[in-house]
């Protein structure tokens, strides 16, 4: 059983006051009904869940539900017997995102509070766009991803008390010992080959093959394609959601790293506008990781952003590369120097950063140079700048120097993680283990400072 950090919000949520209805959402195969099934059963006597996809493909009984009435008549035919009342009993509604009708539902369930509710969704930034009635006061978002690389390092047995020492360390700025560097850089590598999905965790867990691991891999992948076949069916439009999802791997060997519009369809001109739809597909199914360009930035970043420049990762380092390098192991758990290793580096980086709550941009000037990623540092008000390095050259980053060295941005700190055991500071530039991106957390704060 992988232990996930989100279980905690879950259960916390369960258990409070609040009747507010939770929603959780991300992309397919995250987890999401494994954790809220285990969290569901142990807390409530009565857990009924209904699967929307799988009512949709058998008898339809909840498609054309429209009224509470309907729900709840419905609800005591498939599982009468599990029906008590609020405090015993909670109904799980997944893949709501199926049936659109049940997101504006929401208020009234709640309202009503004959049973408590829980529900989640793997397309819901898609399906929540064409709902008419978004029930806001009555639902909590919560999204969730794959497992990061902390949750990693707990299922391969790492102890939680040596990551509250890793960090410390962190926060204090200290190196790991050179043993202690080598068997965390050791998993690290492990999980860039299997990622976070949890099926591919538990099968290199029960198996250490990667070709099994690469199997899991791709069948999610297949997944996703079909997905995409779908919504283009049931939207009446062919787009070209596949084709730029499958070219993100390719495009990040290049050198700039973002989609380039005119190769989707190998057309000159061709203009970012027209495939709107297809990146909003992409980026709100949770497929893939959006990071926008910022040519002059400031704090709050998202007042700077420029829509039609952003560089896509896919969602998960594992599955990356599992197109990069198929079944060979050794460009990565060996860090062959001849193969480059940048987009990978990246990709894990976007992934944990991501993972951690924060909104993510990337600095692209014509003058100044690019720098990987800009995310915002709440704590002190201002930008925090990361370069992620690869290779042995980890101290050579002229575009980060240049945005520092810009007054007007009050960029304070700048941060490059690499795969170097030291931590240094020099001038304005912290070099940090890449391992340690796992505690830059978004909110900035400590336990101590929330109070007042």
């Amino acid at each position: 059983m992988l232990y996930r950090k989100i279980g905690t919000y879950i259960e916390d949520h369960l258990k409070s006051d609040s009747d507010r209805i939770l929603v959780l959402e991300g992309a397919r195969q995250i987890g999401k009904s494994y954790i809220i099934r285990q969290i569901g059963e142990r807390l409530y006597e009565n857990f009924i869940e209904l699967n929307f996809v799988e009512d949709d493909e058998g008898a339809q009984l909840f498609k054309h539900v429209r009224t509470t009435e309907e729900f709840y008549l419905t609800l005591s035919m498939v599982a009468g017997e599990k029906l008590d009342n609020a405090d015993n009993t909670l109904v799980f509604l997944d893949e709501i995102q199926h049936y659109p009708q049940f997101l504006t539902m929401l208020k009234f369930l709640r309202q009503e509070h004959r049973y408590r509710f829980i529900t989640s969704g793997s397309l819901l930034g898609i399906a929540l766009r064409s709902t008419t009635s978004i029930p806001v006061g009555s639902i909590i978002r919560k999204e969730m991803f794959q497992l990061d690389f902390e949750e990693f390092l707990i299922a391969n047995g790492f102890g939680k008390d040596a990551i509250a020492v890793l960090r410390q360390k962190f926060r204090q700025k200290e190196s790991l010992g050179e043993e202690q560097h080598r068997k965390v850089m050791d998993l690290f590598r492990r999980y860039l080959l299997v990622g976070g999905m949890p099926d591919a965790v538990n099968e290199y867990l029960s198996s250490h093959n990667i070709v099994k691991v690469r199997e899991v891999q791709e069948s999610i992948r297949v997944m996703y394609g079909d997905d995409a076949s779908k919504y283009e069916q049931d939207n009446g439009r062919n787009l070209l959601i596949r084709r730029i999802y499958n070219m993100v791997p390719s495009q990040m060997e290049n050198r700039k790293k973002r989609i380039v519009v005119k190769d989707i369809q190998g057309q000159k001109g061709d203009r970012f506008s027209r495939y709107e739809e297809e990146f909003e597909y992409l980026i709100s199914s949770g497929i893939t990781i959006a990071v926008h360009a910022i040519s002059n930035p400031h704090y709050p970043l998202t007042e700077s952003v420029r829509k039609n420049l952003l560089k896509l990762y896919l969602n998960d380092v594992g599955m990356l590369t599992s197109r990069l390098f198929h079944h060979n192991l050794r460009p990565v758990l060996d860090d062959e120097k001849s193969i480059n290793l940048g987009a990978v580096y990246e990709s894990v980086v976007a992934q944990e950063l991501k993972a951690h709550g924060h909104n993510l941009f990337y600095y692209d000037n014509r003058q100044k140079g690019e720098v990987d990623f800009l995310v915002d540092d709440y704590a002190n008000l201002s930008i925090l700048p990361i370069e992620v390095k690869s290779g042995k050259d980890h101290t050579i980053h002229s575009a980060l120097n240049n945005l520092l060295s810009v007054e007007d941005y009050h960029v304070l700190t700048g941060l490059v993680l690499s795969n170097k055991r030291e931590v240094t500071t020099k001038g304005k530039v912290t070099y940090m283990p890449i391992y340690y991106v796992m505690f830059l957390d978004s909110t900035g704060r400590n336990e101590e400072d929330i109070f007042f």
